[in-house]
């Protein structure tokens, strides 16, 4: 919330100041550091909070697989599997968390979680709002998984659920496993 008050003191941000890592966020902050030299990948990491004039959490991010995993990008990458995967195993919610962290590893991709999560279109539950109800636990523990680089995918850059309308072009992709309600390919 304190970032979403500096941004808004400012005129980046004109959202809601809830707290919550929304898209509207992350557009204010990439904004703020293009405006101010910094690298803009919509993460408030430490040289972007310097520069906003407000501290680093007191909690090192992790680094895992090159992903960093601070707090606002292990909430995202929640938020997005409870909004894909609310209804899956605890096994599909980490695979689905796991497609997200392969993506940053891909020269197709952004290189942060909020990158990927962000792109237009990429995911129908930032689209739709579903990925903004409330968090469950295994969502949050689905999340921790992906980003400890746990893959129950073996390297899934896409997932779908076959039972709902697609994009015809995603069956042209290399199937590799079925988890649940969800192909995931590469």
């Amino acid at each position: 919330m304190r970032l979403q008050q500096k941004l808004s003191q400012w005129g980046y941000y004109n959202g809601p100041q809830d707290g919550y890592y929304g898209a509207e966020t992350y557009r204010a902050v990439q904004k703020f550091q293009r405006n101010n030299g910094i690298n803009p990948d919509g993460v408030a990491g430490p040289q972007t909070l310097a520069a906003l004039g407000l501290s680093a959490p007191a909690a090192v991010p992790a680094v895992s697989r090159g992903v960093t995993s601070g707090r606002d990008e292990l909430i995202l990458l929640a938020r997005v599997i409870e909004g894909e995967a609310a209804d899956e195993s605890f096994t599909g919610k980490v695979a689905v968390g796991a497609v997200i962290a392969n993506r940053t590893k891909s020269a197709d991709f952004p290189r942060t979680i909020s990158g990927v999560v962000y792109q237009d279109h990429a995911f129908e539950s930032i689209s739709n709002g579903q990925a903004y109800r409330p968090l469950s636990q295994d969502s949050i523990r689905a999340a921790e998984l992906a980003l400890s680089g746990y893959d129950p995918t073996g390297g899934a850059l896409f997932f779908w659920n076959p039972a709902k309308p697609v994009n015809p072009w995603v069956w042209s992709r290399n199937i590799i496993t079925t988890i649940g309600n969800h192909v995931f390919a590469r």
